[in-house]
């Protein structure tokens, strides 16, 4: 270990005077390297991830607060984070072509800098004089700054696992990444109605949310001092985007499966929004409480999380993407079809938060998973547009059936137990659309889905096989010390 706080050795090349063989060369063996700072790269990441979900959803656990503080409507509120949504789709492109062409470091400093400046510009706008009425205006454009930033953050972790990381910790790297999103966004619905209980303390609110995100990016900007290690982590890191954009692009539209795990997985993307935005107004119906749905809303990500870590940890050691999640995918529809049934129940407390536990474990257990199944069917794409366009296909099929199933509610003029106020909408349609739609396309990857490891195997065929090139005989192996 050098004074880096490097732990496996430099690339090195050993050569071995082979005995009873005139005619054959020496063999060179190719050792790869793996730093310590890679977890500090990361932790930044992680921050990062964590601090624009906290910055996307501030105002939504606090909705009538916000409304009165800024003096807008409820709706109004609700475009604070739909902005993210609106901004996200038609940035993600730009946004996979930076990561895969200017690389990890200016991608992510760009963002902790737009993050930073968003959520500072939105406390900002809370100190001058009320009667400028400047209060909105200047929360929406730090929202819009923090949608700016989110692509080049959410995008990150498969291409940060993929630089960094050996192929025995890349699913764990991106799960850990993967997974501060939903911690943020599980902070965000504790810490906002714990500082905000009255309109007076949203610019406190806004304080608390600005100064990590000022932490983290300076973090970012002083502590990431390269995009990638001077030395790859594995064979697969050395070809790491090589393919150009464009073409990286119509490589993925001719590969079949990759193409049907962006059309499923992206509608299981496209189902776990719908149950996370509509949570609140599905159950309210019954007659639950907002306090319950925040509940059921807070199991779903913690499941999710400790699944996510389990998940993650058996497929770097076994690499049954394709297995896992399979399974996962079925077992979370099941979970949805359950869902459905229950949350039209009345007085069922247990069997709702149970479900709810489930589908969050199972589902979000598969996601970095897929990322990095994404990346194997399409190798040597780059990490970045492949995972990329998977999230794109996600959040394109969130506003379609998010806005389908609002258009199939109907309101009923009589609901006893409905605790939801004036509007009261009956969503056993929905529901069963919403369940529909998941096992049609669970189904279709169930039964079509197939496909080589690229990655693996180039990396299997660089890291221990020989080839023979001009008399002389290569290995490559990676080397811990």
């Amino acid at each position: 270990m050098d004074a880096g706080g490097e732990t496996t050795s430099d690339i090195r090349t050993v050569y071995a005077a082979v005995s009873g063989n005139p005619n054959l060369e020496p063999t060179r063996l190719l050792c790869f390297k793996v730093y310590k700072r890679r977890w500090f790269v990361l932790l930044v990441l992680c921050l990062l991830n964590c601090s624009n979900a906290t910055i996307w959803l501030t105002f939504a656990p606090v909705a009538n607060q916000s409304g009165q503080y800024l003096k807008v409507s409820l709706e109004d509120i609700n475009w604070l984070s739909l902005v993210f949504m609106v901004v996200a789709i038609p940035l993600s492109f730009g946004t996979t072509w930076m990561l895969d062409t200017l690389g990890l470091r200016i991608t992510l400093i760009l963002g902790s800098w737009l993050n930073m400046l968003g959520a500072l510009l939105r406390f900002l706008g809370t100190l001058p004089p009320a009667r400028f009425k400047l209060e909105f205006p200047a929360v929406m454009l730090g929202q819009t700054l923090g949608a700016l930033a989110q692509p080049l953050i959410i995008f990150t972790p498969t291409k940060l696992a993929a630089l960094w990381f050996p192929d025995s910790q890349r699913a764990t790297a991106n799960m850990i990444a993967s997974m501060s999103n939903p911690l943020g966004i599980l902070l965000a619905n504790i810490v906002s109605p714990v500082i905000a209980e009255t309109s007076a303390q949203i610019p406190k609110l806004l304080l608390a949310y600005a100064v990590p995100a000022c932490i983290t990016c300076l973090l970012a900007t002083l502590g990431i001092r390269s995009g990638k290690p001077p030395t790859p982590p594995s064979a697969g890191a050395e070809t790491s985007g090589s393919e150009p954009f464009i073409q990286g692009l119509k490589l993925l539209l001719k590969n079949k499966p990759y193409l049907i795990l962006l059309l499923c997985f992206g509608s299981g993307i496209a189902v776990f929004t719908c149950f996370s935005t509509l949570l609140d107004q599905i159950l309210c119906l019954k007659g639950y409480s907002n306090d319950f749905a925040g509940l059921c809303g807070a199991l779903f990500i913690v499941f999710g999380i400790v699944g996510a870590g389990a998940v993650g940890v058996y497929v770097d050691k076994t690499k049954k993407f394709t297995e896992v999640t399979k399974i996962g995918l079925s077992l979370s529809t099941l979970s949805c079809i359950a869902f459905s049934v229950v949350s039209l129940m009345p007085h069922q407390k247990v069997a709702v938060a149970a479900v709810c536990s489930l589908f969050g474990f199972f589902g979000f257990s598969i996601y970095p998973v897929a990322m990095e199944l994404s990346v194997e069917s399409s190798y040597p794409v780059g990490e970045a547009t492949s995972a990329g366009l998977i999230f794109v296909s996600g959040q394109v099929q969130s506003v379609v059936y998010i806005v389908l199933l609002q258009t199939l509610t109907k309101p009923i003029t009589e609901s006893p137990l409905s605790t939801c106020g004036d509007a009261v909408l009956s969503w056993k349609v929905p529901m069963m659309v919403m369940a529909g739609l998941s096992s049609v396309f669970t189904c279709c990857f169930l039964v079509f889905f197939q496909t080589r490891y690229r990655r693996l195997e180039a990396e299997e065929q660089a890291a221990y096989g020989t080839r023979e090139n001009n008399d002389t005989t290569t290995s490559y192996q990676i080397v811990e010390n």
